[in-house]
C-alpha cells in the first residue's frame, strides 16, 4: 500500500509537472490478481483497484491490514464503495455473493470481515475500483445498477458539457455514514465536467476516468481557483482532489468518469463555486 500524505495549497504552487503526477496521480491501478492500494490522508481515503484474471482476490491481499489500519481487518472500522468497470463478476462479502456486471456498484458496510473478488471470465476479467472511507455505524450491504442510481441531468450541449450525474452512494438512494460515489456520463460531443468549477471545504473527493477513447486523454484542472493547475490523464487514472482544490476535466473525447467523496457532510450541492471567467 503506497501512502499520500496531504499537501499544503502554497507548496503546490510551486510543484513541478512530475512534482503533481507525484502527489495527486494514481496510475497502474489494475495488476492481474493482485491488490493495488494508495491510503491518502486527505480525509484518510483509500483506493484500491483489483483485476482477478486466474484467482478469487481477498480485499487485503498483499495488504499490512494492522501496520497500515490499526485494525485487525480491513473494513473493521470502514466501509466502501466498489464499482466494476470490466467484464462480469462477482463480490462475496461475509458468504454472501454479489453478480456485478459493467458500471454496477455495491456499497460494503461497515464490519465486513471477509471481501473476495472474481470474474466470471479470465478472457474478459472484471476490473473493480474501490473507494474506503472510514466509518462510525453499520449500514447495510447494497448492490445497485444503473437503474437505482438518482439521475441528475447538465451541462448543455452547446457549451459541450452535456451530462448525467448518476448518484449511487448517495443520501436520496441509501444511508451511509460519510462515503458518496457516483458516476457521471458525456454525452458525445461532451468533453467538459464539473462545471461551474468549485471547491468543497467541508470534502475532499477522488475522480477516476475510464471510458477514455484509445489515442485520447483527459486534462484534469485542480489547484486554487486563482492558482490553476493540471495533470493529463489516461484510461482508468485516478486522481486525489484535496478540499482546497478545483477538480474539473476536459478530455480529447467524451468519456465516463466516477467521483467519490468524503469529509464533514454529504450535501451534494454544498459547493463553493468559482465563475468561471475568475479563475487563472
Amino acid at each position: 500500500m503506497e501512502v499520500r500524505y496531504s499537501a499544503n495549497p502554497n507548496d503546490v504552487k510551486r510543484y513541478t509537472t512530475q512534482q503533481l503526477r507525484d502527489e495527486f496521480l494514481i496510475e497502474n491501478l489494475y495488476q492481474p490478481d493482485q491488490v493495488q492500494a494508495v491510503y491518502s490522508h486527505v480525509d484518510r481515503m483509500v483506493v484500491l483497484g483489483i483485476l482477478p484474471v486466474h484467482e478469487t482476490v481477498p480485499v487485503d491481499k498483499g495488504i499490512d491490514v494492522w501496520h497500515n489500519f490499526g485494525t485487525s481487518f480491513f473494513l473493521e472500522r470502514r466501509e466502501a464503495g466498489v464499482f466494476n468497470l470490466g467484464g462480469p463478476g462477482s463480490i462475496t462479502v461475509d458468504g454472501t455473493r454479489y453478480e456485478l456486471g459493467f458500471e454496477d456498484c455495491l456499497y460494503i458496510a461497515m464490519g465486513a470481515k471477509q471481501v473476495e473478488f472474481a470474474s466470471a471470465s479470465s478472457e474478459n476479467p472484471a476490473r473493480f475500483y474501490l473507494v474506503s472511507a472510514p466509518a462510525h455505524k453499520a449500514y447495510k450491504t447494497t448492490l445497485l445498477s444503473m437503474a437505482d442510481a438518482n439521475k441528475r441531468p447538465c451541462g448543455a450541449a452547446e457549451t459541450a458539457n452535456e451530462r448525467v450525474i448518476n448518484q449511487f452512494i448517495h443520501p436520496d438512494v441509501l444511508p451511509t455514514c460519510q462515503l458518496s460515489m457516483g458516476l457521471t456520463q458525456l454525452a458525445p460531443g461532451s468533453v467538459w465536467n464539473t462545471l461551474p468549477s468549485h471547491t468543497h471545504e467541508r470534502r475532499m473527493e477522488i475522480y477516476t476516468y475510464f471510458n477514455i477513447p484509445e489515442g485520447n486523454v483527459v486534462f484534469h484542472m485542480m489547484g486554487e481557483g486563482q492558482e490553476t493547475r493540471h495533470i493529463v490523464m489516461k484510461n482508468y487514472d485516478a486522481v486525489i482532489s484535496p478540499s482546497w482544490s478545483i477538480h474539473s476535466g476536459c478530455g480529447t473525447a467524451n468519456y465516463t468518469f466516477i467521483w467519490a467523496m468524503g469529509g464533514e457532510n454529504q450535501a451534494f450541492d454544498d459547493m463553493d463555486n468559482i465563475p468561471t471567467t475568475d479563475l487563472k
